[in-house]
């Protein structure tokens, strides 16, 4: 049989120990509500950044399509179309 006194002394101390990481989570949680609506400008301003690049790449390919398709028109032009049968 376990003694009484021991297993308080070990339940006292988990008790301990627990409110310490409950303390140590509530001030993480505190930095992290300081430091979110700063992330949150920031992605925006990233988020932006990227599109406007994303929209240049965009146009930088439709234009090397276009080319490509428009090469590809004329030369198919001069031959008639013929199914291909694999």
């Amino acid at each position: 049989m376990k003694d009484i006194h021991e297993v308080l002394r070990q339940k006292q101390a988990k008790y301990a120990q627990l409110g310490k990481q409950i303390e140590m989570l509530q001030q993480a949680a505190e930095k992290l509500r300081e430091v979110a609506p700063l992330l949150a400008e920031s992605d925006d301003e990233d988020n932006a950044v990227l599109a406007e690049g994303d929209d240049a790449a965009i146009l930088a390919d439709a234009a090397k399509a276009g080319a490509s398709a428009g090469s590809a028109a004329s030369s198919k032009a001069g031959r008639p179309a013929a199914p291909r049968w694999p």
